[in-house]
C-alpha cells in the first residue's frame, strides 16, 4: 500500500509540474499566432495514448509513459524529430516565421510558469498550513537561541541573539535554520553586550541532512513522536505505544535528544516517569531503565512553540513575500549543489534522484503539507534543470536564440536537428544512470 501511496504522490506531482510547464509553452505560442498541434501530458511513445481529444488545431491528450510531456509546436525541431514540415516555406503561424524575440519568450514560457508555481505553492503553504511565524526580534528580546550539540560546535552559546546573515538583517528566525545557512554563511550574533560572527562552513549541509536541523539552533523547546518500540522493551512493558509523544520528563522539559537521553539515563536500573502525550489527552507512565540506559525506543524530535514568545500570523502579503524568497532560496540551492557535482565535492550518485528517489521523498502516507513542499520544490527545480544550457531543453534552444539575436543569423534546421538529438541522447543518459542509481541505493543496497 505505502508503494502505491508513493507512486500516486509522484505522478500527481509530476502531473501539476509538467501541466503548468508545457501550459506556459502553449500559451505563449498561442499569443503569437503560433499553431500548436499537441498538447500532451505524459508521452504518447510509438503513438500510444491513453486518452486525445482534438479541439480547434490543437490534439489534447493523456500518454502513457509517465517522464515528462510536451506541446508539439509548428514549425519547430522538437522532441519528436518531425522535419517533414521543415521541407517548405515557412507559414506564417510557423514556430520558424516569428522573429526570435517572440521564440524566445515562448521557450522561457515554461520555465516560467515553473517559478510562478513554486512561488505560489510555496506561499500558500505558508499562509494555509503553517499559518504563522516566530520573529527573531521575540527570540532576541526574550531568552536568546539555545544551542544544540552542533550550533555549540560551530561556537554558538546558550542565550546568544542573532543580529544578520551575511550581513543582512532578517525578520523570520526559521531562516537561520534555511539551505543559504547551511551551504556557509557569517553569522552575526549579540553575547553580553558585544558583538561577533560565527562563520559557517560551505559544507554544513552535509553534517545537517545526518543528524538534523533539529541538532543546530533554536529555542530549546522539543518534543519527541515515537516511532519504534522493541518487542520486550520496558517501554512497550509499561504502556507505551508507538505514536506516543515524549514532551517532558519527571516534570521536567526536554531540551534535544542528547538531554533526552541523560534525562532517562539519570536512572539507569530505576523506574522513570515519562510525561507523555497520546491523542488529546496526556499523561504520566512509570518505565523502567535497563542497565544500558535505555527503555528500547526510537523517536523523531519536533520543535515546538516557546511558550514565552508570540508568534506572528501570516498575512497575504506577507506569505507572498516570505514563499517567494523561499522559492529563489531552493532555486540558488540547486545550482550551490549542482557547482559541487561538478567540482568534484559532491559524488552524482549521492544527489541524483529519479523516479523511484523522488517516490520515496514524498513517502509512503499522504501527508498534504509535505506533498505540497515536495511538489513546490520540485517545481523550482524543474525550473532550474530546463533552463540549463543543454540542446532538447529548453535552455539549449534559450542559447541558440540568444546566439541569433546577437548575430542576426539563424542556425539552419539541419544544425538544429543534430543538436536536438545531442541533447535528447545526453538526456536519456541522465535518465538511464538516475533510474540505475536509485535501484541501485534503495534495492541492491
Amino acid at each position: 500500500m505505502n508503494g502505491l501511496i508513493m507512486a500516486a504522490q509522484l505522478i500527481m506531482g509530476l502531473a501539476i509540474l509538467v501541466t503548468l510547464h508545457e501550459l506556459g509553452h502553449f500559451l505563449a505560442a498561442r499569443a503569437f499566432g503560433i499553431k500548436v498541434e499537441k498538447f500532451f501530458l505524459f508521452f504518447d511513445a510509438w503513438g500510444v495514448k491513453l486518452f486525445s481529444v482534438t479541439k480547434g488545431e490543437t490534439e489534447y491528450g493523456i500518454g502513457w509513459l509517465p517522464l515528462g510531456g510536451y506541446v508539439k509546436i509548428a514549425g519547430m525541431i522538437d522532441e519528436s524529430l518531425d522535419t517533414d514540415q521543415l521541407s517548405t516555406e515557412p507559414q506564417p503561424w510557423e514556430f520558424r516565421a516569428k522573429p526570435a524575440w517572440q521564440r524566445l519568450i515562448v521557450m522561457i514560457a515554461g520555465v516560467t510558469m515553473n517559478v510562478i508555481l513554486g512561488i505560489v505553492i510555496f506561499s500558500f503553504s505558508l499562509l494555509h498550513y503553517k499559518q504563522d511565524y516566530l520573529p527573531v526580534s521575540e527570540v532576541n528580546k526574550g531568552e536568546g537561541i539555545y544551542a544544540y550539540r552542533l550550533g555549540q560546535e560551530l561556537g554558538f552559546k546558550n542565550g546568544d541573539k542573532i543580529l544578520a546573515i551575511d550581513g543582512k538583517k532578517f525578520d523570520r528566525f526559521d531562516d537561520v535554520l534555511s539551505s543559504r545557512v547551511m551551504f556557509g554563511a557569517n553569522v552575526t550574533i549579540e553575547r553580553n553586550g558585544q558583538t561577533m560572527e560565527i562563520s559557517i562552513p560551505d559544507n554544513f549541509y552535509r553534517t545537517v541532512s545526518k543528524t538534523g536541523r533539529l541538532n543546530f539552533i533554536g529555542t530549546g523547546y522539543q518534543q519527541f513522536h515515537i516511532n519504534t518500540i522493541a518487542d520486550s522493551a520496558p517501554a512497550r512493558k509499561a504502556g507505551i505505544k508507538e505514536g506516543d509523544i515524549i514532551v517532558g520528563v519527571g516534570g521536567n522539559k526536554v531540551l534535544d535528544s542528547d538531554d533526552l537521553k541523560n534525562k532517562i539515563a539519570a536512572y539507569c536500573n530505576q523506574q522513570v516517569t515519562l510525561n507523555i502525550k497520546r491523542d488529546s489527552a496526556t499523561m504520566d507512565i512509570v518505565c523502567a531503565v535497563r542497565a544500558d540506559s535505555t527503555i528500547g525506543i526510537g523517536y523523531l524530535p519536533e520543535a515546538i512553540p516557546n511558550p514565552n514568545y508570540k508568534n506572528t500570523p501570516f498575512t497575504l502579503s506577507s506569505a507572498f513575500a516570505f514563499g517567494s524568497s523561499d522559492a529563489m532560496e531552493a532555486l540558488v540551492s540547486n545550482v550551490k549543489g549542482l557547482r559541487k557535482i561538478f567540482t568534484g565535492e559532491e559524488k552524482a550518485t549521492d544527489s541524483v534522484q529519479g523516479p523511484i528517489g523522488i517516490a520515496q521523498i514524498y513517502g509512503g502516507t499522504w501527508e498534504w503539507p509535505k506533498f505540497w513542499a515536495i511538489t513546490g520544490l520540485l517545481s523550482m527545480v524543474l525550473a532550474f534543470m530546463n533552463i540549463l544550457p543543454i540542446p532538447a531543453l529548453d535552455g539549449g534552444h534559450v542559447i541558440f536564440l540568444l546566439i541569433e539575436s546577437i548575430t542576426r543569423k539563424k542556425f539552419s534546421d539541419k544544425f538544429m536537428e543534430r543538436a536536438q538529438v545531442v541533447g535528447m541522447v545526453l538526456l536519456l543518459a541522465l535518465m538511464v544512470f538516475s533510474i540505475a542509481n536509485d535501484l541501485w541505493k534503495h534495492v541492491i543496497n
